[in-house]
């Protein structure tokens, strides 16, 4: 009897089976939660482990905030003359220089130049006279790519660059790849306000809350998902509120070097103005410049920009609070 409750012991030990796995790490500024089914359980923690080390190694290569990293010996070094970089890096910034073309500079990654002047959690911005000096330098074309040769330069030695426009998006993309080579089929990828869905949630649609602007307790709506992409930009994710009662926010408007206006007034422009942009499409790497692309636009221009575009989706909210659809939603 003893070997027989040994023996069924050691079978139960060594078992498996398919469950959902969950895992939530502060990474690049933001959480990263992770969602997936697997079929063998005994592998979930080799499949956490390699998604987080991606968004490591990505926030590694391209934080602002890093003395050692890529971004920032480029944001050095480039306004000198040209400097290598990675195959990666250079991707990156040649779809950061194709949404620049196609929104008309609206989504500019120099907007670091200023940008990389304020402090939202000490509340401090940069003043008149710099913004208006540093303004020239804040130019999409400034940036001199030569992938064949992966070398960048900056044709004025002020201007600086920023991906968070575009890295998170990026980010989740690259996690989803992962999690495809493990065999995982159904999962849920998110870094901040960017999400990538792989499949469905065993049956049923992933349900992706889209946050109410002004009340963080509320979704201001529910979106049935799968298999799909969508990035949420908003001015209520960093910001302060300045000594003339306006909000400052993270999301810069490269033809001013200020964040976007948002603040709503008596004029009918407030319905223009947006405080959040959702976009929904095949993947991050092009739904996260998409949504601060909108963002900045405005609701015409920027609905209008994706209606251009197949496959993809929008859900803005202007500055009284309303929400508005792109036309495929609509039906």
């Amino acid at each position: 009897m003893r070997i027989f409750l040994f023996i069924a012991a050691l079978f139960a030990t060594g078992s498996s089976h398919a469950d959902w796995h969950y895992d939530k790490q502060a990474i690049m500024g933001t959480e990263v939660h992770l969602q997936f089914w697997v079929d063998d359980d005994s592998r979930a923690d080799e499949i956490k482990r390699a998604v987080m080390d991606e968004f490591r190694r990505i926030d590694t290569a391209l934080s602002p905030y890093k003395e050692d990293s890529e971004l920032s010996r480029v944001n050095r070094e480039a306004g000198k003359g040209a400097v290598k970089i990675s195959q990666e890096l250079a991707d990156i910034i040649q779809k950061s220089l194709y949404y620049s073309d196609r929104t008309g500079g609206a989504f500019d990654i120099t907007f670091a130049t200023l940008g990389s002047l304020y402090d939202f959690r000490k509340g401090e911005s940069a003043d008149i006279k710099t913004t208006e000096s540093l303004l020239p330098a804040v130019n999409y074309r400034h940036i001199a790519l030569d992938r064949e040769q992966l070398n960048l330069a900056f044709k004025d030695p002020r201007t600086k660059i920023d991906l968070g426009g575009i890295a998170k998006g990026y980010s989740v993309d690259r996690a989803i790849g992962i999690l495809q080579r493990f065999g995982v089929q159904n999962a849920s990828v998110s870094a901040g306000g960017d999400a990538r869905l792989l499949g469905d949630k065993r049956g049923k649609p992933w349900l992706i809350g889209i946050r109410h602007p002004r009340d963080r307790s509320k979704n201001a709506a529910v979106i049935p998902l799968e298999n799909t992409a969508i990035s949420t930009s908003g001015d209520y994710e960093r910001f302060f509120i300045d000594d003339d009662d306006h909000r400052v926010h993270h999301i810069f408007n490269p033809a001013t070097g200020k964040p976007t206006d948002t603040d709503a007034g008596d004029t009918g422009s407030d319905q223009d103005k947006l405080i959040s942009v959702s976009i929904i499409g095949p993947q991050g790497f092009d739904t996260d410049p998409l949504s601060t692309s909108v963002f900045v636009l405005g609701k015409e221009k920027g609905l209008a920009l994706i209606e251009q575009m197949h496959n993809f989706e929008a859900i803005v909210i202007d500055a009284n609070h309303r929400m508005f659809f792109s036309s495929g939603l609509e039906k």
